[in-house]
């Protein structure tokens, strides 16, 4: 029998793509807290799970707080799931344990100062902020919405003892951004309930979370990422029916009008069968952000998104992981995105974070009613997208969503990054291609990988002593390996074509002599990349395609050939093939083995593009590329290697710009890559 997830008596009149209907939904709840509940012995046991070794906390030696800081993160974040289910029904057992009884009975213990189970209390710790302050914000999201489920079975007694800690943390101090809405959430569940907290600090938390928002229905995290989905957007909006609406209006239709703005690009995030992109920190936290499709439904507009629609990717991104065996460790969702993988996560994450992933079960608070549960699953646009590329712009956080008709898959590319983070910085990020880690050898899946090869660098001397008579540190041993873009900058679409600027070494010890600038086309099932080299010293340099998993330890068949100026490479495995070509501009194409990189397999391979410049003051370079992608196991046509029909490149373009070119695509359509004034048009 397989160890996981099966929908059973798939429902395929109401959804005839994945057989969810919202009983599926109870069944896999149910399924997820079984597993989980393998680790409680009894009501009376408290839920712990296995430390899992590496830079996850606790560490060993931690202090008992942080131990106990862990146990009630297992405890908030499986009531994501437990909480629904109590709505649902208050008598649900797993394993024969009263979920309502046991959660009712450990929360109570946490908030009880003096109980052996008791969280620690702020002034018992160095002044600091911490984790508890991030599983109040989401017990209290949960709880706000859910009042049902445990507040009201609590003696009034009960509650006076409890509210102690739960003020203490609710006023505490917090971090910056994102960490204002889990006090806001606390401080405004003790107000509805009529206890007394510090007006002023919530009115505050709630215009500094308002004075984020950046437009398109995105606010400003450490940079942008899913946190301003799932934290700004599905937190916010259950904080705005349940409080905000009643007690703070105007902010409450500043988060209502953003959400409102979201939804128009939000099923652009997901691939045609509902998969989630690995991309951004947290990446254990995988479906977190398709907790925004029944939030669509909570709105005051709720008709901003097709239920069917809706409902079809929810579930095929639920799907992505919960029926996958490797998606499991110790009976839990692992850290990592398929399986434990150390490089993708954090070290504020512990066993049980990832259970903040099933914030789409929010989704069993909508009444039986709701489109979200009556509508008959589609594809939405992708019916009617045939072989097409449809590319969504997000100006303001800098984001280009592309939807690729002819595979299926869904492509994020980010235009503002600040550094180098392979959760932001890479070139692409592909649904059905999952990012790889970076190999300082060089080859990085998705990167322009860079190595100086200037003789200062090489022999670790300082590159401006000669200037100022002052050496700075210039290590030769860390500028032997390759490095990836320090920060992305994001120039506009202009003519449809999107320009970006790679900073492969930051000012101002550098100053301008280390850009790459971008500037991509997109076409079915891939892109043309005709990106300008401002490297101004002897280097190397490396662009990889997406790493291809060597599944059940079988490497990728791959074919290599050229025809006239024109070098191909194609890569594939069962059911996924990839395919690069240069143009102009590299010296070579080739493949490297990388272990323990990529998301899905510990050996993969990537192929990608090389060049050596060793010149002391190489001239600018027109690289010009194409990347495919496919989901099949089609042969390659002639036509599908031959996108380009023409390239006249250009040393000054008819604006008076360096460098540019014209491309004819294979159907005629024509391109005008002109970088004019690209460095005035940055914005990050």
């Amino acid at each position: 029998m397989k160890s996981a997830f099966e929908v059973k008596d798939p429902d395929f009149e109401l959804s005839p793509y994945t057989g969810m209907s919202k009983n599926h939904y109870i069944e896999m709840a149910k399924y997820l807290l079984e597993r989980a509940f393998s680790h409680v012995d009894s009501v009376d046991t408290p839920i712990s799970f296995p430390v899992v070794p590496g830079k996850t906390y606790p560490q060993p030696n931690a202090p008992d707080w942080r131990y106990r800081s862990a146990d009630f993160e297992a405890l908030e974040r499986t009531f994501t799931l437990a909480g629904p289910l109590i709505h649902i029904d208050p008598e649900t057992k797993i394993n024969n344990i009263n979920l309502r009884e046991y959660y009712g009975l450990h929360i109570y213990n946490a908030f009880t100062p003096g109980h052996i189970n008791s969280l620690p209390l702020p002034e018992e710790l160095p002044d600091s902020n911490y984790q508890f302050t991030c599983e109040f914000g989401g017990l209290f999201k949960t709880l706000l919405l859910l009042p049902d489920t445990l507040w009201s079975q609590y003696s009034e007694q009960q509650k006076e003892e409890m509210v102690i800690t739960i003020s203490k943390w609710a006023h505490h101090r917090t971090t910056q951004n994102n960490w204002r809405i889990f006090n806001i959430v606390a401080l405004s569940f003790l107000k509805k309930y009529g206890y007394a907290i510090d007006d002023d600090l919530l009115k505050s938390h709630l215009l500094w979370v308002a004075s984020y928002h950046s437009g398109n229905g995105w606010y400003l995290e450490q940079t942008y990422n899913y946190y301003s989905i799932s934290l700004f957007i599905v937190y916010t909006t259950i904080w705005n029916r349940t409080f905000g609406d009643e007690y703070y209006p105007e902010i409450a239709e500043i988060i209502e009008k953003s959400a409102q703005k979201l939804m128009e690009s939000l099923p652009a995030f997901f691939g045609r069968d509902g998969y989630i992109n690995m991309w951004s920190r947290s990446i254990c936290y995988r479906t977190w952000v398709s907790g925004a499709f029944p939030v669509a439904f909570m709105l005051k507009n709720n008709t901003l998104l097709d239920g069917g629609w809706a409902r079809r990717l929810c579930s095929g991104s639920l799907l992505q992981f919960v029926t996958r065996e490797e998606f499991y460790d110790n009976d839990i969702p692992s850290l990592g995105f398929y399986g434990q993988k150390e490089y993708m996560v954090q070290n504020y994450s512990c066993a049980g974070s990832p259970f903040l992933m099933f914030l789409p079960f929010i989704a069993l608070a909508l009444p039986d009613d709701s489109p979200f549960w009556t509508a008959r699953e589609n594809e939405g646009i992708w019916e009617t997208m045939g072989n097409k590329s449809i590319t969504t712009v997000l100006e303001n956080p800098g984001l280009v969503l592309v939807n690729h008709g002819k595979t299926g898959a869904s492509e994020i590319i980010p235009g503002k990054v600040y550094y180098d983070d392979p959760n932001y910085s890479k070139l692409v990020y592909n649904t059905h291609f999952p990012w790889e880690d970076h190999n300082p050898q060089g080859g990085t899946s998705m990167e322009y990988s860079f190595r100086s090869q200037d003789p200062r660098d090489v022999r670790g001397d300082d590159v401006n002593f000669y200037l100022t008579g002052k050496a700075i540190e210039n290590d030769s041993e860390k500028n032997g390996t390759y490095t990836t873009s320090q920060s992305m900058l994001y120039n506009g679409v202009r003519n449809n074509v999107l320009y970006r600027q790679a900073i492969m070494r930051k000012p101002p010890n550098n100053g301008v002599g280390y850009i790459i600038d971008l500037a991509e086309i997109t076409i079915p099932g891939g892109v043309i990349r005709v990106d300008r080299s401002r490297l101004a010293f002897e280097y190397e340099l490396t662009l990889g395609h997406f790493g291809l998993p060597h599944l059940e330890g079988k490497r990728p068949v791959i074919n290599q050939f050229e025809a006239g100026d024109k070098k191909v490479i194609t890569a594939a495995i069962p059911g996924r093939q990839i395919a690069l070509i240069t143009y102009n501009g590299w010296d070579k194409l080739d493949c490297l083995i990388h272990q323990n990189r990529n998301a899905e397999a510990d050996e993969s391979t990537v192929i990608y593009a090389y060049k050596k410049r060793m010149a002391k003051n190489p001239p600018m370079e027109l690289m010009i590329t194409v990347m495919l992608h496919k989901m099949d196991d089609s042969q390659w046509t002639e036509e599908e290697l031959s996108p380009i029909k023409e390239i006249r490149i250009m040393e000054i373009t008819p604006t008076w710009s360096a460098l540019g070119a014209t491309i004819i695509l294979y159907n005629n359509d024509k391109f005008e890559i002109d970088f004019k004034d690209i460095d005035g048009k940055r914005s990050c």
